[in-house]
């Protein structure tokens, strides 16, 4: 089974490890999360990284860290080897849950199930206001002529 590491900006990683433990709570020992405080040092942060990966206690994890090109991705880019340990940036509630639920899966397979379930989960959503619907032809009053 994969273990799954989220690396982000204080308080993002360990809010979103609590909702995802909201979702599935038997996966405490699987999902650790890692705060990336401003005034902590990359050097500091990869140190714990590496101590919270080895805590997993799995042979391969999923690192998913916040934002492309910020420190917590950085430090997340030394940790991962590309074999045993792959890294996507730009991690939402959806692609962490997909990834939790299909953490038995191999790394690449994890990977890709992740990637599809954090861009499946992005859309817009259009609401209309009632006054803007069309009417059904079954649902139009001729003496109504109120706007």
């Amino acid at each position: 089974m994969n273990g799954i590491l989220i690396i982000a900006h204080a308080p993002l990683a360990s809010a979103l490890r609590q909702c995802v433990l909201h979702v599935f709570p038997d996966n405490a020992a699987g999902v650790v999360a890692l705060d990336v405080q401003p005034d902590m040092p990359p050097e500091e942060t990869l140190a714990q990284a590496r101590i919270m990966l080895k805590q997993l206690g799995t042979p391969h994890a999923l690192v998913l860290a916040d934002l492309f090109g910020a420190t917590p991705c950085n430090v997340a880019a030394k940790l991962v080897d590309g074999v045993n340990t792959k890294l996507i940036a730009g991690i939402n509630l959806p692609m962490l849950l997909r990834a939790v639920s299909y953490r038995k899966e191999s790394l690449d397979a994890l990977v890709a199930r992740a990637l599809v379930g954090g861009a499946q989960g992005v859309m817009q959503v259009t609401i209309t206001a009632p006054q803007n619907q069309v009417r059904k032809n079954h649902d139009q009053d001729q003496h109504d002529h109120q706007q």
